[in-house]
């Protein structure tokens, strides 16, 4: 029997007053959409660390200390391999310095509000990407009380 497991990934959602770090994705799937920091997690690693490991890789910053935001599924495709299943771990995080430079595999980086981003219509690349924005309004609009 062939099971269809989920693939763990991780990601830090990046906050600066009411924006959000954005990176255009500089490969296929979803080449040009909107992303978040974050991708598969290695052998060994926390959560934590993945997600610190790919925010460092994709925009070149870290962080102090995250919180985590919550867990989401969603399907990811491979070349060979088709589409399977990923169980995303998110953080968040409050920018304190560095400028975000896109490398590995994001195309670009970019602040955006946070009330922008989400909008139908709007191409964020993975459907659970909705979902956790939804959830970071949700923390900044509490922390900000």
């Amino acid at each position: 029997m062939i099971y269809d497991y989920p693939r763990a990934c991780a990601g830090i959602v990046v906050v600066r007053g009411a924006q959000v770090l954005a990176l255009r994705r500089a490969h296929h799937p979803r080449r040009g959409y909107l992303d978040l920091p974050g991708g598969f997690m290695e052998a060994g690693e926390s959560m934590e660390t993945a997600a610190r490991r790919e925010l460092r890789e994709e925009t070149g910053l870290t962080l102090g200390s995250v919180r985590a935001l919550g867990i989401y599924w969603d399907r990811y495709f491979l070349k060979g391999f088709g589409w399977f299943p990923t169980l995303n771990f998110y953080y968040v995080g409050r920018w304190r310095s560095g400028v975000p430079q896109a490398a590995d595999d994001a195309a670009s980086a970019e602040w955006i509000a946070l009330s922008r981003l989400g909008r139908p219509g709007q191409r964020l690349a993975w459907k659970h990407m909705p979902q956790v924005l939804r959830d970071v309004r949700r923390l900044v609009g509490r922390s900000s009380r």
